[in-house]
């Protein structure tokens, strides 16, 4: 068990510090398969909506600092063991702060609702932004609705080809050229 929101007062200074703004902190179950858990942090420079390896590694460095020191002094973050990942959102990204919705307008998303509204538990259509506390969504079978972020249990972008054509390209800075191996078959 973690307190999310005392990791998210810890964790959103250090993003900042480096010029990023902190998308999403969540705990998940470990994709190593050993029954673990991760520590996810999900963060953008607001310059490209990414980020690169290397800002994704400053991040990390930073917060795993931060958490041990806080650790050292005696405060439980993360009752167990678990790992640090570090991330940009993707393209397809989750939909969790007020400005995802606003600024993804007119994109494709699919929500996931804690509870039923008006009926529906599963939303998907185009966003259609953010207005009173609420994010608006013109869903394929149930028309424009406006559902408060506390009763979304989780939602994304969903990958497009418009999506596509609207994403900043990814920073190839410092990326190695690409060598084709090709493997000879031995003969039989």
């Amino acid at each position: 068990m973690a307190d999310l929101a005392r990791l998210k007062e810890i964790v959103e200074p250090e993003a900042k510090a480096l010029g990023f703004e902190l998308v999403r902190v969540k705990m998940i179950a470990s994709e190593a398969g050993d029954g673990g858990q991760a520590l996810q942090i999900m963060a953008e420079d607001p310059a490209t909506g990414q980020l690169v390896l290397d800002q994704c590694a400053a991040l990390s460095r930073r917060v795993s600092e931060r958490i041990d020191a806080l650790e050292e002094q005696g405060e439980v973050l993360v009752e167990g063991a678990y790992h640090l990942e570090v991330s940009s959102p993707g393209i397809d990204r989750p939909l969790v702060r007020e400005k995802d919705y606003a600024d993804w307008a007119g994109h494709e998303a699919k929500i996931a609702l804690a509870d039923k509204i008006d009926g529906h538990r599963n939303l998907r259509g185009l966003l259609a932004g953010f207005e009173d506390g609420k994010a608006l969504i013109d869903d394929r079978k149930a028309g424009r609705m406006a559902v408060p972020l506390d009763a979304i249990h989780s939602a994304k972008l969903v990958l497009t080809d418009e999506l596509i054509a609207a994403t900043q390209p990814l920073d190839t800075t410092g990326a190695e050229e690409i060598d084709e191996v090709t493997e000879e078959k031995a003969d039989d």
